[in-house]
């Protein structure tokens, strides 16, 4: 029984890969097929519409035309291409979810998905771009004021302002609350001092979210705005990392920083909700985007390799062994795009997706990475060469790992949902506008 069932799964893995790598699959005997010109080879069309599909074809054309031919240099240097995230904000797709009363795109959380993942496949490091910034969109339509919004959002939307979100720092790492930033009230003031690490879009962001102390314990964080041309602000130099080079990614600091009243956001003590709705919740959403399409980019590129490299006078995609490893590469991508295409579908809805999306950024990570690893397998030492780009897919794949919670800590919250030990979903909470540190 175990034998038939081992040999049932080669063959789907197999017959699976026959269709991507254009060959018959001797084990299942299915005739030639071709892979679908322009699209993915299965998606999930139930919970996209033309218009997504319209917006992936646009983003996927400027990522080939506009991203593409600068991934050598970004690799070679290992800069920040400020140019290009730029461009990027030009189009528009940074207010994907701002609504079009602030000029933005109103289309939600399922076509920034697309957005990101379009990115992500042509280069991880400006799918992180978008992602992050959409962290710092995020706090200003949930927390913003009327004038804060009427401020910042059609800046967002045409492109003249990049958001971002400011909450880790060295000591606490992601213990939010062991946080040590300061914020003191000085009449209509408030006077910053201290740090905050692994920022997104350090050096390129024009408006920082940052989540600091004003008093003791879960209620004593508050968020404020901070214009990066303010006096007591500063950037420290790129930090260097292993990937998602081109990445704006570094620390930001704060000495005796003055920020106006009027720059908070929300009230006093509403800080931990800005943290984790902002970084936590929709960072598991954006970063699921981003590793999906890091995954498919190791798909296309394993199949595009696959078909190109011969052995014993044929191309190695013709050999049952390779078409197993691309079947079982396909069909984690299919698995993963589902869960990530539903948790965004939901937030579009307005629905409790906590535990979706801690799932689909578990989902989305893990197979990423085990994909990357089996196509390294199917490379051989090609692979851990510059000259074929899998070995960036592996190292972008593994940044995405950590933030917004390791795999380890979704594992360990989706435990306490399955044993009925949540508090409520904060999903639900900020769909009915009831999300702060107090409600």
């Amino acid at each position: 029984m175990r034998l038939a069932l081992l040999q049932s799964l080669r063959e789907h893995f197999a017959y699976t890969a026959c269709h991507l790598v254009g060959t018959t699959a001797p084990t299942c005997g299915h005739r030639r097929a071709t892979r679908p010109q322009g699209g993915y080879p299965l998606t999930t069309g139930y919970f996209t519409t033309e218009q997504h599909d319209a917006l992936r074809a646009r983003v996927r054309a400027f990522a080939e035309s506009e991203v593409r031919p600068h991934i050598p240099e970004m690799e070679s240097t290992k800069t920040v291409h400020t140019g290009l995230s730029k461009r990027i904000a030009a189009q528009g797709w940074l207010g994907v979810t701002v609504p079009t009363e602030y000029g933005g795109m109103g289309m939600g959380h399922l076509a920034k998905t697309i957005i990101i993942e379009e990115l992500a496949r042509v280069s991880g490091a400006m799918g992180a771009m978008v992602q992050a910034s959409q962290l710092g969109v995020a706090k200003i339509l949930h927390f913003g004021s009327d004038e804060q919004k009427k401020t910042w959002l059609p800046k967002v939307a045409d492109g003249s302002c990049l958001p971002t979100i400011a909450v880790t720092e060295t000591a606490s790492g992601g213990h939010v609350l062991g946080m040590r930033a300061r914020a003191v009230r000085d009449g209509d003031d408030y006077i910053l001092n201290g740090h905050k690490v692994f920022v997104g879009n350090s050096h390129v962001g024009d408006l920082h979210g940052v989540v600091v102390r004003t008093g003791l314990g879960p209620k004593g964080l508050t968020a404020f705005l901070v214009e990066s041309d303010r006096p007591g602000f500063a950037v420290a130099p790129q930090q260097s990392t292993m990937g998602l080079h081109g990445f704006s990614f570094g620390e930001l600091l704060f000495e005796n920083c003055r920020i106006p009243a009027a720059n908070r956001l929300g009230d006093e003590g509403d800080g931990l909700a800005v943290a984790y709705s902002s970084s936590i919740l929709y960072g598991r959403a954006n970063l699921t985007a981003v590793a999906l399409g890091i995954h498919q980019a190791i798909l296309d590129e394993t199949v595009k390799y696959a078909t190109e490299r011969e052995l014993y006078g044929k191309p190695i995609a013709e050999l049952d062994n390779i078409k197993q490893k691309i079947g079982q590469i396909t069909s984690r991508l299919m698995t993963a795009r589902i869960t990530a295409y539903h948790a965004a579908h939901l937030l579009d809805q307005g629905r409790p997706c906590d535990i979706e999306l801690m799932n689909a950024k578990l989902v989305n990570v893990e197979s990423a990475l085990d994909s990357a690893r089996e196509a390294m397998e199917i490379h051989a030492g090609i692979g851990l060469t510059t000259e074929r780009p899998i070995e960036r897919f592996l190292r972008d794949a593994y940044h995405i790992y950590a933030p917004a919670g390791t795999s380890d800590v979704q594992r360990l919250r989706l435990a306490e949902a399955a044993m009925g030990r949540t508090k409520g979903q904060w999903s639900e909470r900020i769909a009915a506008g009831t999300v702060t540190a107090r409600g």
